[in-house]
Order: C-alpha cells, then sequence, then structure tokens
C-alpha cells in the first residue's frame, strides 16, 4: 500500500479522464468524489478496532467499493439532484436524477478503485497482498513495484497528477458529447 499522498495521487490520475466527459465543472466535481473514497477501503483499519477484520480484507475488494459507491450515489442523486439543478454553479435546468447518479456513482467507485490498484502495486512490503477480485477470484493479486514510504513515488506521482489536472485544465476545450453531461 502506498501512504495516503500516493492514495490521493493515484484517484486525481485515475479521475483525469474526466475533463474529457464533463469539462471544467464536471471534472472538478467528478475529482473531489474521486478523492472522497480514495481512502474507502482503508475503512478496515477503523473497522477492525470493533470488528474482526483484518486490513486488506473485505474492505478491498471491488465488490466492496462498487457496493458502497451505488448506495452512496443513490442517496446523493436522491438528495442533492434538485440542489444541481437550481445551481447556477453548473447551469443546467436539464439535470436528471440519473445523471447525478451515474456522476457520483462513477467518480466513488473510481476513487475507491484507484486505492486498490494503488495497493496492488505496493502490496505486500508490509502489509497482506490483496485479493481485490473476491469471491469472484480469490486468489491474491501482487505487482510490488512501489515501496510504501518512498517518497519519490508517493509525493512524485502526487505532483504529476496534480500537473495532468492543471494541463488539463488549461487545454480543456469542449468535453464529448454524452448523454451523461451535465452543462446544457
Amino acid at each position: 500500500m502506498v501512504d495516503i499522498t500516493g492514495h490521493l495521487a493515484m484517484a486525481l490520475l485515475f479521475a483525469a479522464p474526466a475533463w474529457l466527459v464533463w469539462g471544467r465543472r464536471g471534472a472538478l466535481g467528478f475529482t473531489g468524489f474521486a478523492l472522497l473514497t480514495a481512502m474507502l477501503p482503508d475503512t478496515d483499519l477503523v473497522l477492525q478496532q470493533v470488528l474482526p477484520i483484518t486490513h486488506h480484507g473485505m474492505t478491498h475488494t471491488v465488490v466492496f467499493v462498487l457496493l458502497m459507491s451505488v448506495l452512496v450515489g443513490a442517496a446523493v442523486a436522491k438528495w442533492l439532484t434538485p440542489r444541481f439543478a437550481a445551481t447556477r454553479w453548473i447551469r443546467s435546468t436539464e439535470i436528471t436524477t440519473e445523471t447525478v447518479f451515474v456522476f457520483a456513482t462513477g467518480g466513488l467507485a473510481l476513487g475507491g478503485i484507484s486505492h486498490l490498484f494503488a495497493d496492488v502495486l505496493s502490496a505486500p512490503d508490509i502489509a497482506a497482498p490483496l485479493e481485490p477480485f473476491w469471491p469472484l477470484y480469490s486468489e491474491p493479486v501482487i505487482v510490488d513495484v512501489i515501496y510504501y514510504d518512498s517518497p519519490i513515488w508517493n509525493f512524485g506521482l502526487f505532483a504529476v497528477a496534480i500537473g495532468l489536472h492543471l494541463v488539463l485544465a488549461r487545454y480543456e476545450s469542449a468535453p464529448l458529447e454524452t448523454r451523461y453531461r451535465i452543462s446544457s
């Protein structure tokens, strides 16, 4: 597992294509959702204080990340769609619950999956290897190319991710036409 900086950096890298789908405001919001769940799988570190679970266990699976993303995405869509549609910051009267659901769920899932990817790249240096595809595939997946406390990897990756977002923000001209566009 990389440290917190590395996990945030990986979420930023995974969220970068949002600039092509939603443009400036949407990309910033989508990236925010991804950053919110960049540390989601590590909730096992807190939960293991009250539950008999281990680090890199159930919370470090694609199933867990997707389930949590869908549940939170549905809540966000239900409660925030009217607010998003009414705000001048988004400038859209046509925003649908489906669009907000896809937007929020996609960002949340991407952040959690980026965490799993970063852990696969760095476990088992000091932690147990991951089984990210459990229960479909219960063997550990190990790539192990990043050392956990490496400032070069963690802060270097973070600098690259910030730089990429700045370049995309500077040169993004128009998002792609999709049914999930946020601006009208």
